[in-house]
């Protein structure tokens, strides 16, 4: 699949297949991840919104899309469609349901010298004006190689990297012989929330104009998510910041006087109370033995500046910025820290990877964090353990430089469910079991759409784990929906690991680094075999770009590690560009009621690890029964040599009903 975009990119910013949209009212359609809810039903978060994508709306705008090749705005949203307007253009969407607020994902140019512009968007409803939205790109825009760059003239960051200079790569981005600019643009979308203060019904129209005077030459409109926010949440019986001093203006910073409600709460055994308003914190609130509960994370926010440091920290954070943070595990941890409804917007425009200005952070043992809206971080919640037991549920983490959750280090016998993931810059969920194993984790019911890098659930390393019933969608480069990772230095996997009754689409990214596509779930052996009890069963691959399953180790130590044993049961693929397995390491794997359709290349692409003896593949495959389709021919096994490199991409179908 070669990559479409245009010279103009520098110049625009889009890359796309357009093609005209018509203005026929259209009736809502709600989508889960641009999919029909009915494919997708029981997986992934139960969310308080209902979803609709812009290209299914009434637009007299310009549809972009499909397309998936990385860089370009159409890979980097939901569905791999969006509706692109001018000023003086709108997209409408009809309500399926009552609401009284808006979400809307949209992308604008950057300005010319990097940094972001500001443009509005007039929100109408049934007609009437309700009000105009100042939508911004200086969350937005990143450029160059990782850790990125705001600035889109800026040279290569690592001159010394190889670069990967391929058809897979857009002609605008080539550094040869000298760098095009801008180069590698990406990470375009920023969203925005809106509380319409009243309550409309099913049928009534919300309609998003860009007015004749935007300065934005374009806005891109992917998607608005309609919800029905409840009244503010009172806790009578508590330290209310209030009488602290907190500012619920956000004029003067509230930080020192929600210290102080929480030793009082402490003292006296009380939760501290945070009512509506929008409160300064421009550091982080370190939080222990303590329960902090807000108005709902519509109505009580806390927002803050990123702040320079005047000397590096000790951990060589050279900003801070707000945070709600555990005690360092090196000093014991926080325990029972209980944090609920509100929200965290952060002011983080560039990656560096040694600060912490993630929404929440350090370690926290016995611990609950529930209902809360992160936006504008670092990472949205980053656990430096050893720690243990705590419990992350019903929070919407979006908009983020990096991952959107991670486990870091000896995290044990936690829970993270039912959360919404979106537009993260890099894993949405990972477990990362560096020095310490992540050990008897669940990851489950979670919804994660269009990472831009890396995966949607990354598990590198650890034991005891489980990843189930989760909905990753649209990842767009240098990883896929479901990583398996031996590699980041992570402790070897051991006893046992479940992946089950997963749900991925339009996953399967290509790998610039290797000029190969990826499978929507991968396994990759890096700097350890991959060998403990794993079993994939109940998955779903719906339309994956390339493979649906991938075994993969790297050339440079392809005949030292292996992925001895994994076993596939009662999975369905609906839809592959290539392959339903690719094998490009030693080891083996089993399949049963491994059911697939709409294969685009053969069945199994098996190249082991390239040594090609006589004897055949060093991967080999075992027929357990029941695998339908005819992907996985008795031809085919135990090790076939069915090598090719590159197969030709067949754009599947779109998934339908089983």
């Amino acid at each position: 699949m070669r990559i479409l975009l245009a010279a103009a990119l520098a110049a625009t910013g889009l890359a796309v297949l357009a093609t005209p949209a018509s203005a026929t009212v259209k009736p809502s359609v709600v989508t889960r991840a641009a999919l029909d809810p009915a494919l997708v039903a029981g997986r992934g978060a139960d969310v308080d919104f209902a979803e609709q994508e812009a290209e299914n709306g009434t637009t007299n705008g310009t549809v972009i899309g499909p397309g998936r090749d990385a860089y370009t705005l159409p890979a980097e949203a939901s569905g791999r469609k969006a509706v692109k307007l001018t000023p003086g253009q709108y997209v409408e969407f009809t309500l399926p349901e009552a609401a009284n607020a808006i979400t809307v994902r949209y992308s604008v140019p950057d300005a010319p010298g990097g940094g972001g512009i500001t443009a509005p968007l007039d929100v109408a409803v049934n007609g009437h004006k309700r009000a105009t939205m100042t939508l911004t790109s200086q969350y937005a825009w990143l450029y160059n190689q990782y850790p990125f760059s705001n600035d889109p003239n800026a040279g290569l960051l690592h001159p010394d990297w190889w670069i990967t200079e391929c058809s897979c790569v857009p002609d605008a981005t080539t550094p040869a012989p000298e760098i095009a600019k801008p180069f590698r643009p990406n990470h375009f979308y920023d969203e925005q929330r809106l509380l319409l203060g009243r309550t409309y019904r099913a049928g009534d129209t919300v309609r998003l104009t860009v007015p004749a005077g935007s300065k934005a030459a374009w806005t891109v409109v992917d998607l608005l998510d309609s919800h029905l926010v409840g009244l503010p949440h009172v806790e009578a019986l508590a330290a209310n910041v209030l009488l602290f001093g907190a500012d619920p203006t956000g004029k003067r910073d509230s930080a020192e006087a929600i210290d102080k409600a929480i030793a009082f709460a402490k003292r006296t055994h009380l939760k501290v109370y945070i009512p509506p308003g929008t409160y300064q914190v421009n550091r982080h609130i370190v939080v222990d033995d303590v329960t902090i509960t807000g108005a709902g994370s519509w109505y009580t926010i806390m927002k803050g500046r990123q702040v320079d440091l005047d000397t590096p920290a000790p951990d060589g954070s050279v900003h801070t910025g707000v945070g709600f943070y555990g005690k360092d595990a090196a000093a014991g941890g926080s325990r029972n820290v209980h944090l609920s409804g509100f929200a965290i917007e952060g002011d983080v425009r560039e990656r560096i990877d040694t600060d912490q200005v993630n929404g929440v952070g350090g370690a926290m043992s016995d611990s609950t964090i529930d209902g809360l809206y992160i936006h504008h971080t670092k990472v949205g919640m980053w656990f430096d353990g050893p720690m243990r037991n705590i419990k992350i549920t019903n929070n919407v983490i979006v908009d983020q430089i990096a991952d959107g959750l991670n486990f870091h280090t000896g995290v044990t016998g936690s829970v993270v469910s039912n959360n919404f993931f979106r537009n993260t810059g890099d894993d949405a969920l990972a477990l990362w079991s560096e020095k310490t194993a992540d050990a008897s984790n669940t990851i489950d019911h979670n919804t994660i759409q269009t990472p831009v890098l890396a995966n949607g659930i990354a598990i590198y390393g650890g034991r005891d784990n489980t990843v189930s019933n989760n909905l990753i969608a649209d990842p767009i480069r240098e990883g896929s929906a479901i990583q398996v990772g031996s590699r980041f230095g992570a402790e070897p996997f051991a006893g046992r690991l479940r992946i089950t009754g997963n749900t991925t689409a339009r996953a399967g990214t290509y790998e610039l680094n290797w000029n190969i596509g990826l499978g929507a779930i991968w396994f990759y052996a890096l700097e350890k075999d991959i060998d403990a009890d794993i079993e994939v069963s109940g998955d779903h691959y719906l339309d994956s770009t390339y493979n649906a399953i991938m075994l993969v180790s790297e050339w440079s130590v392809k005949d030292r590690y292996a992925i001895p044993k994994v076993r596939f049961k009662d999975i369905r693929v609906d839809g592959t560009g290539t392959s339903v397995v690719s094998a490009r390491v030693k080891g083996s794997a089993s399949f049963g009621n491994v059911d697939a359709r709409n294969v685009g290349a053969v069945g199994v692409n098996n190249c082991g690890s390239f040594n090609f003896p006589p004897t055949g593949s060093e991967f080999s495959l075992t027929d357990l029964g029941g695998n339908d389709g005819g992907w996985l021919a008795p031809w085919m096994l135990p090790n076939t040599i069915t090598c090719d490199d590159r197969p030709p991409v067949v754009p599947p179908p779109a998934p339908a009903p089983w």
